[in-house]
């Protein structure tokens, strides 16, 4: 049984709940999230599986 995770869907649940638990923060979590996956499409760094 193969279980594999890719990054970007991690980093959303991650900024999902983080969201969820700290509403006040919301455009800090946006913001810190839309930087993640952009660094993540740049350097390629989707394609790992864990």
């Amino acid at each position: 049984m193969n279980i594999t995770l890719g990054l970007t869907p991690l980093v959303s649940l991650i900024a999902g709940i983080l969201i969820l638990i700290v509403p006040r923060l919301l455009n800090y979590i946006v913001a810190l999230y839309l930087i993640v996956i952009g660094v993540i499409g740049l350097v390629g760094a989707g394609n790992f599986h864990f």
